[in-house]
């Protein structure tokens, strides 16, 4: 059995930096995350015997204590309260997340109605949403802006692991019910580019392997990428998930992983699929 890895997959340039900036302040001093630093379970656990604590709120901090903004961001409320006391904060957000957070914030003072293309109760989307307005509104499908009463004027941001094909569905849908509408495609280069990627890879090979978190935004995407191409896709997380009889008369099974994949995680799944246990 042939076994080929897509041209672009794994760790983003923002989610490698986010990892080693946190282990590299583990090794210093006592750290704390608020919420998982990034939508991988294993790398996440990884963290936490490095030093880096989790912590779902700040509450029982003490001044100066460290504290690790994630890759998701905040809204700035939150972050003004995490200053208030006194905190030392690392952030390592995203700079494709700060940018859709900028951009909000601009259409938000310039009098647009911010429409967020994504996930509601996504945390990247909660803290766009915080730089937003009170006005501002989240739309995960086309068939959502139905239920919506929009003002005349929207401005128009994405999650940034959001798909093309999505975004575009939605974009053309408001442009419908706008008088005017102002589009930032904050979109992350590499969501797009895994996503190209899965999608040729796909179109080659037999079968399809995702690799990544359940609880990750752009490896779901991945999943469904592979799936439009009508290929059997499994979504994984760690190569011992692998079942053998999903490689029966397989002969070429393609691997792609999430921006918040660890190459780690990749390499032990190309490891086994290249073993003699596993395939035709």
């Amino acid at each position: 059995m042939e076994v080929y890895l897509a041209d672009k997959a794994g760790l983003c340039f923002g989610v490698k930096r986010a990892i080693n900036t946190a282990f590299e302040a583990a090794a210093k001093d006592k750290v704390y995350c608020l919420g998982p630093l990034i939508h991988n379970p294993q790398e996440v656990e990884r963290l936490r015997q490095a030093g880096v604590q989790l912590v779902e709120d700040f509450a029982s901090l003490k001044q100066r204590d460290s504290l690790i903004i994630r890759s998701h961001g905040v809204p700035p409320g939150v972050l003004e309260e995490i200053r208030k006391k006194g905190l030392r904060i690392i952030d390592l957000t995203c700079p494709f997340v700060s940018k859709a957070q900028r951009d909000a914030e601009a259409l938000h003072r310039d009098g647009y109605q911010v429409v967020i293309v994504g996930e509601k109760k996504h945390p990247e989307v909660q803290s766009i949403l915080g730089y937003a307005g009170d006005n501002a509104v989240v739309v995960e499908t086309a068939d959502d802006t139905e239920d919506i009463h929009f003002k005349n004027r929207l401005g128009v941001v994405a999650q940034t692991t959001q798909s093309y094909s999505n975004f575009s569905k939605i974009v053309l849908k408001l442009l419908r019910l706008s008088k005017e509408l102002k589009v930032f495609n904050t979109i992350c280069d590499s969501t797009q580019e895994r996503q190209d990627a899965a999608r040729v890879l796909a179109g080659k090979v037999d079968v399809m392997l995702v690799v990544g978190g359940r609880n990750s935004a752009n490896t779901s995407r991945l999943v469904s990428v592979c799936q439009n191409e009508g290929k059997h896709t499994y979504h994984i997380e760690v190569a011992d998930e692998i079942q053998q009889q999903w490689f029966e008369g397989v002969t070429k099974v393609g691997v792609t992983a999430g921006a918040s994949t660890p190459d780690w995680v990749v390499e032990g799944v190309l490891d086994k699929l290249k073993s003699k246990k596993i395939g035709a």
